[in-house]
């Protein structure tokens, strides 16, 4: 093993000394510490107790556990803290889009939203607050991010269906508590709606009271067509990131990952999105995130995800496609693919950039004689464990 990589799945961050650190800690938990800074021997109990609460479930099926929205021109299911409480920092939609069909023009007040294309084309346009304006088509693979509060518009492109996933910086937005224009629009005074664009008042009297949310129209072809003003000048902030094609990729024995941070995707300043491949029979490293929490979504195979939350809480929950699991900040972890195909994961973390403390690092870079100490081993089993594979195995 070099000293030297720089392996994103395998490179053990400085600024995660102090996790380490606090770990050490977990002594100020014991019974007989706490009785030595007061607590009678009943309290003492019951705050132990509660340090051992059970880990909650983090595995939740995003495409089967709600009935979400359905429509002629598509449908939305979500995983937001309402659906899955675990999941605090980040929440998840499913979206399908058929020919035609657009989710219409609206903004999020409280999260950043991102999109990873998993089949057929969409467009989208947006709109940032320097006045500049973008309008882009995404094809299987792709993914947009689009800062919070910015306005946007997503759109089915060509004569098939699109289905796509959207991340969001915060597990409590709910997609269907979002700022849509026709709700905006038809809540206003249709005289005040006449001064402010010129139209008749009776126009903005017959229109529904009530958003569109996802509507249907005359299907969307390439090129792109001029925005009504064609004036405003084009954003010259990258909106799209070809994933799938210009991911940093790094491949193991068992698998591969693509990841973008914001170093890749600039613009991408509260997320970083990985794509994982785990081989029938492989399994994901024991590690952890001292940075962000982790949501991955199961787009093929099956496998399993353990979690370790300290006090010996340890809890193996089952996924499969279409499903959603949620890792806290710092918790250590390990996947594991049970199945015949090829695990295939979207995962995002809730950070910019990535960061990783492998098991496995974590051990060899201490020397022989304390891990053999530590496990009871032998210094010959302890030289060892530089042998073993890291990453995906």
């Amino acid at each position: 093993m070099e000293n030297s990589r720089r392996k994103f799945l395998t490179t053990a961050s400085l600024s995660s000394i102090g996790l380490v650190a606090a770990a050490t800690s977990i002594g100020t938990f014991m019974p007989e510490n706490l009785k030595a800074k007061g607590l009678s021997p009943a309290l003492a109990k019951k705050a132990m107790a509660k340090v051992q609460e059970p880990l909650e479930d983090f595995v939740y099926d995003i495409e089967n556990g709600s009935t979400g929205y359905k429509s002629e021109g598509g449908s939305a299911k979500e995983a937001t803290v309402e659906e899955f409480p675990v999941s605090q920092s980040i929440a998840g939609v499913s979206m399908y889009l058929q020919p035609g069909a657009f989710r219409e023009m609206h903004w999020h007040s409280i999260a950043a939203e991102w999109a990873y294309i998993l089949d057929g084309q969409v467009r989208t346009t947006v709109i940032t607050p320097d006045g500049t304006t973008s309008t882009d088509d995404f094809e299987k693979g792709d993914i947009w991010y689009f800062p919070k509060g910015h306005g946007h518009m997503l759109q089915c492109l060509g004569d098939k269906p699109c289905h796509f996933l959207l991340g969001f910086d915060n597990g409590h937005f709910s997609e269907f508590g979002t700022f849509s224009i026709t709700d905006w629009v038809s809540h206003i005074s249709p005289d005040i709606m006449a001064r402010n664009t010129g139209l008749p008042a009776s126009f903005f009297a017959n229109l529904p009271k009530k958003e569109l949310y996802i509507g249907v129209g005359k299907i969307a072809v390439e090129p792109r067509p001029k925005n009504i003003n064609p004036a405003i000048p084009y954003s010259n902030s990258s909106h799209k990131f070809r994933m799938a094609k210009d991911g940093v990729y790094q491949q193991f024995k068992g698998g591969s990952v693509k990841l973008v941070s914001s170093l890749e995707f600039p613009i991408q300043q509260t997320i970083t999105s990985m794509l994982m491949d785990i081989e029938p029979g492989a399994m994901r490293e024991l590690h952890w995130h001292p940075n962000a929490d982790e949501w991955q979504y199961v787009m093929e195979g099956k496998g399993e995800v353990s979690i370790f939350g300290s006090h010996g809480r340890v809890k193996t929950m089952p996924y499969s496609k279409g499903m959603v699991a949620f890792i806290k900040q710092g918790y250590g972890h390990y996947i594991e693919n049970t199945g015949t195909e090829t695990l295939k994961l979207i995962v995002l973390f809730n950070s910019p950039v990535y960061q990783e403390l492998s098991l496995n690092d974590w051990m060899t870079s201490n020397p022989p004689q304390l891990i053999a100490d530590h496990f009871g081993m032998t210094l010959e089993q302890a030289n060892s464990l530089i042998n073993h594979k890291n990453g995906i195995y």
